[in-house]
């Protein structure tokens, strides 16, 4: 399952506040790692969302005549396809 960079975000700060409010050392510091851990998935996450806006930017499939010219082309034209 993938997140929103606007989740991990969240995620990451309820981990921080988590971290500074809490009494007992260990929980501090398993807090403080996951508000890390939170923040690396957050920039996985902005570059993931990044990519999606490029995929409308790409070139268009082939059209099916080329497919079609593609699949009758024969490296060997004195030779049948191969079925």
């Amino acid at each position: 399952m993938t997140h929103t960079s606007a989740f991990c975000r969240a995620q990451e700060a309820l981990h921080r506040d988590r971290a500074a409010v809490a009494d007992l050392d260990n929980v501090r510091i398993i807090a403080a790692a996951a508000a890390s851990a939170w923040a690396r998935e957050a920039v996985i996450a902005v570059r993931r969302e990044g990519k999606l806006g490029r995929e409308d930017r790409l070139p268009a499939a082939a059209s099916l005549s080329e497919e079609a010219e593609d699949a009758a082309f024969s490296e060997n034209p004195d030779r049948s396809l191969a079925t």
